[in-house]
């Protein structure tokens, strides 16, 4: 019972809390009055509507957040279904679009989207710090529009041309501006919404009116003592004065160099020489404003720069040279010739206290020379003369750059090993100068084209000359002496023989008259190379050997020959023929006379049976009675004679003869039996020679029947049987005289 009743406790509970969640938000209105475009400065309310529907009438908390461009710019949670925000003096940055969004429970839901649009800037303030300035004093200045927000770009204006651009984060700004102008200037500002640049520029601020004063009184004033003529080794007085010195800097410059410097009034004393004349400024620098003061010093020369000469102007090792130093007097009041003294230097020290210096040109001597000429304090150093002895010539040296072949062009070079530049080189033949090179750098080489050589020997005829100092100091190569390739002549193809039976080894001989070694020879069979190739180093001549030759391997043969001319020439063709072998030939003649007997058998056959279409057979049958024949025994005898033509492999005719006494001859009239005098005789060969019997027969009987059979065609082995003759022979007894 109490298990039932939880069970329905816990059922409403559930039903209740379903029914407290049965909450949905149809719909949000946002409107924003008075309108959505309206002037800066007007009081703006938005409004956020929140239509809800839910399954009991209880209180509900609404969240509203109010959004600008996405970004959430007013948040309230109320009980009420409607929310409004205010803005009391809209502003240009608080244009854009505009949405609500409410939360009740899990539900959300946002509003349809309304732009806002504010027109009309503030009109900027501007303020100086100080309306009266000295030249090149800065002038700070600050731009404001207080009632703006969001970020903000400031123009500032001198005389209405724009002189800067500030960008702020704030409303306001502060600015230096600086002028050089000695005048009255007048400043305004305005100002743009980075985030609306739509908006356009503001209108110009307030008109500032700053005055520029002149900063004569840090003008300096400069002097020099003494006064008019001033010669070298004269010490002279440089003063710089400035009447205010606060807070200045003064300097003393001449050209690009300063000479002194100092915040108040000074004065510089040095000797001066011929270089120091020119002008002389005294500079007072305050701020960015400059003022100075230009005097022109002119320093008359005490005596001249001197002059380092050297005799010869070109020297080459083992010569001697001179060094002469010399300087005029300018000034012949205050010094004489005698009063300049002269020091040599090399490299920076001392050689000689004296205007000249001898010595031997050597790689020791080289280096760079001056002088100097002293008179007075003054001191005059001459520039540095370079002095380095030339190197002479030595013999040059010919060699081929190019591979040298005969009937080809090649080139030579010729270099000296050592030498100063430049170097003149020329080319001879058999003494002879054919052409001329001249080198100036180091880089360079003295490189000469020859047309050709006939013979190797020609390479021997060339040399090279080289000079630096004048031909007749000129130096000569050895003889050119280098490889020289001779092409390989055209090559001829030997074989023993032209013929070659099968199974025979073939040798091919490829031969040159001339050429270089090594010699590359190459054979080809109907233009397919045959390998491998042969590099022949000390013979003119190649072999190549076929193995065991095939018949397949008849045809043109030819041979190639080259050398390092890489120049390949070819011989003539040979044609090599390929007979069969000595056993294939006996089989094949013995296979000829097998099928000549064959043919021979065939034909002889053929033509019979087209001479005899049809076997005759003959069959006579001869009834002989004696020529008194008993009464009451009448004999018949029948002589059956057959004819065959007989035929035999080497073509002999042969005719056989069988004579059978037969006892009743078929076909006879009478049905008697035999006279027991007649017997049958064995068949008995009988040649041509025998056939008179018939008429030794015929001559004692009378022939009663003659039957003439002719066998059936094709049964030849019963030819023998049946082609007898049946002679009837008389007893010798009975038989009378021939």
């Amino acid at each position: 019972m109490s298990v039932c009743l939880l069970w329905l406790g816990l059922s409403a509970l559930w039903q209740a809390a379903d029914i407290h969640a049965a909450v949905t938000i149809d719909q949000v209105m946002l409107t924003v009055l008075p309108a959505s475009n309206v002037e800066s400065g007007t009081e703006v309310i938005f409004r956020c509507e929140a239509s809800v529907s839910q399954s009991l009438s209880q209180s509900l908390t609404y969240s509203f957040r109010l959004l600008q461009d996405d970004q959430v710019v007013y948040a309230e949670n109320i009980s009420a279904s409607v929310m409004e925000h205010s803005l009391s003096s809209v502003r240009v940055s608080n244009s854009g679009h505009y949405k609500c969004s409410v939360h009740i429970y899990d539900k959300h839901k946002m509003s349809n989207d309304l732009s806002l649009s504010v027109t009309g800037l503030q009109i900027p303030t501007l303020k100086v710090k100080s309306d009266i300035v000295s030249e090149g004093e800065d002038i700070i200045a600050t731009c404001s529009a207080s009632e703006e927000i969001g970020s903000l770009v400031f123009y500032f204006y001198e005389n209405d041309l724009e002189v800067k651009r500030v960008k702020s984060n704030s409303n306001s700004v502060k600015s230096i501006l600086t002028t050089q102008k000695v005048t009255e200037i007048y400043l305004r500002c305005a100002y743009i919404v980075i985030m609306h640049s739509n908006a356009g520029f503001s209108n110009k601020s307030n008109m500032v009116k700053v005055i520029v004063r002149d900063l004569d009184a840090i003008t300096p004033q400069i002097s020099i003592s003494p006064k008019g003529n001033v010669v070298e080794g004269d010490r002279v007085q440089i003063t710089c004065m400035v009447k205010y010195p606060s807070d200045l800097e003064l300097y003393l410059t001449k050209n690009i160099t300063i000479l002194h410097k100092s915040h108040t009034t000074f004065t510089k004393s040095l000797v001066v020489r011929a270089e120091d004349s020119g002008d002389y400024v005294c500079k007072a620098e305050k701020g960015s404003v400059q003022k100075k003061a230009v005097y022109m010093l002119h320093v008359a020369e005490l005596f001249s720069k001197p002059i380092l000469r050297m005799s010869p102007e070109e020297v080459f090792e083992g010569d001697r040279f001179n060094l002469t130093c010399s300087s005029n007097v300018t000034s012949s009041v205050k010094i004489g010739k005698a009063d300049i003294k002269y020091v040599l230097l090399k490299d920076g020290g001392r050689i000689k206290e004296d205007a000249e210096y001898e010595d031997t040109a050597s790689p020791a001597t080289n280096g760079k020379y001056y002088c100097m000429a002293m008179a007075k304090e003054v001191n005059k150093t001459s520039s540095p003369h370079d002095v380095k002895a030339k190197v002479p010539v030595s013999a040059p040296v010919i060699c081929a750059v190019d591979e040298v072949i005969v009937g080809k062009p090649f080139r030579v070079s010729c270099e000296a090993e050592s030498g100063t530049l430049p170097i003149n080189y020329t080319l001879l033949k058999t003494h002879v100068p054919v052409a001329h090179r001249t080198v100036v750098t180091a880089a360079d080489r003295a490189i000469f084209n020859v047309t050709s050589i006939s013979f190797p020997e020609d390479i021997n005829t060339f040399t090279c000359r080289a000079y630096n100092r004048g031909s007749s100091f000129s130096r000569t190569s050895e003889p050119l002496a280098s490889p020289v390739i001779v092409p390989v002549s055209r090559p001829v193809l030997e074989t023993k023989e032209d013929t070659i039976s099968e199974g025979s080894d073939l040798t091919l001989i490829c031969r040159v008259q001339q050429g270089t070694y090594p010699i590359t020879f190459t054979w080809y069979h109907n233009r397919v190379i045959l390998r491998p190739s042969i590099k022949e180093v000390r013979s003119s001549e190649g072999r190549h050997v076929i193995k065991a030759i095939k018949r397949e391997q008849r045809g043109n043969y030819y041979c190639e020959a080259s050398n390092y001319a890489s120049e390949t020439k070819e011989s003539d063709p040979a044609k090599i023929d390929v007979s069969l072998a000595l056993w294939k030939q006996a089989v094949i003649g013995l296979l000829c006379i097998l099928l000549l007997v064959a043919i021979v058998i065939v034909l002889t056959f053929f033509f019979k049976r087209v001479s005899h279409p049809r076997r005759r057979k003959q069959e006579t049958e001869l009834s002989v009675k004696p020529s008194r024949p008993k009464s009451g025994d009448p004999m018949r005898i029948s002589l059956t004679l057959d004819i065959e033509d007989n035929t035999v492999l080497n073509g002999t005719p042969g005719v056989m003869g069988r004579n059978v006494w037969s006892g009743n001859a078929s076909g006879s009239d009478s049905d008697d039996p035999p006279d027991e005098d007649s017997k049958l005789v064995q068949p008995q060969e009988v040649g041509l020679c025998r056939v008179p019997v018939t008429k030794s027969i015929e001559h004692h009987y009378s022939v009663q029947h003659t039957e003439v059979q002719v066998s059936t065609p094709g049964v030849l082995e019963q030819a023998d049987g049946q082609a007898a003759v049946e002679y009837a022979q008389l007893n010798n007894s009975e038989q009378g005289p021939a």
